[in-house]
């Protein structure tokens, strides 16, 4: 199982949006998938429609040794596309799992590498444990990057985390790619942005470009993807060509099946 995290600890920069989206994108190419809501917002569950009531087993118990993965994970209207849902429950679990032994490291164990294809990991937008845990776990991090100034900041920091991660933590971690959200093309900071961080990271980039797009908004309140909300949106046809760049950057370890 190929395992990436989505992650910027900045907030508000589409790190939801591209979890749900890309790992439906990725179902439908025929890829059996798993999404892990590591977020205690829980935006990632409801955006795929599982409803608070249906959350019985979620991540809080994934990490905390009370539930199996298998036990956790849950099927989505999604054919092939599992996901394993959060609560609020899980903003306990910064706290509960500073006094566990190796609390780093408690997804990782977690995970059961058979059964999925590629699992995607929605992280908070924070670089608390919960992240730390995420990052831990995957073998990639994609890195959605909003188009404004702050940003830029942002993904600095970002950086020098994962240089600690693979330093302390997880020396197989590396950087899949950065995806730009919530591109304007009438605005001309947007491209100055896009501009300076292809400058700075080059191939890291990715070609395909998620722009602003009402439909992406609306969809989650639906409890459904874009893809499926209205798959013909430039948000949707946006995140379909994302998936082919992805997949052309995944090593060619595809499912057994």
């Amino acid at each position: 199982m190929i395992t990436i995290a989505i992650a910027n600890q900045k907030g508000g920069v589409g790190k939801t949006t591209t979890a749900i989206n890309i790992a439906t994108a990725m179902a439908a190419t025929e890829w059996k998938t798993l999404l892990i809501d590591l977020d205690p917002q829980g935006n990632a569950s409801t955006g795929l429609g599982v409803a608070g009531a249906d959350r019985e087993y979620t991540s809080y118990d994934l990490l905390l040794d009370q539930g199996t993965l298998s036990e956790c994970a849950q099927p989505t209207d999604i054919p092939g596309l599992d996901i394993v849902p959060a609560t609020q429950d899980l903003s306990g679990a910064e706290v509960e799992l500073v006094s566990v032994d190796d609390r780093t490291a408690r997804l990782r164990k977690a995970l059961d590498t058979q059964g999925y294809d590629v699992c995607f990991i929605d992280c908070p937008p924070s670089l608390g444990l919960l992240t730390l845990n995420a990052l831990c776990a995957a073998d990639s991090l994609l890195v959605p990057l909003q188009c404004e100034f702050f940003a830029l900041e942002g993904l600095s920091q970002l950086l020098q985390t994962v240089e600690r991660v693979q330093q302390g933590f997880n020396s197989d971690l590396g950087i899949i790619g950065v995806v730009l959200t919530m591109f304007d093309r009438r605005n001309r900071l947007t491209d100055q942005v896009a501009d300076d961080v292809r400058d700075c990271l080059g191939k890291l980039v990715f070609e395909n470009v998620i722009p602003r797009n009402v439909r992406l908004s609306e969809a989650p309140s639906h409890g459904m993807p874009a893809l499926v909300y209205d798959h013909n949106c430039s948000g949707s046809r946006a995140y379909i060509g994302l998936a082919r760049e992805l997949i052309g950057r995944l090593p060619q370890k595809r499912k057994a099946a």
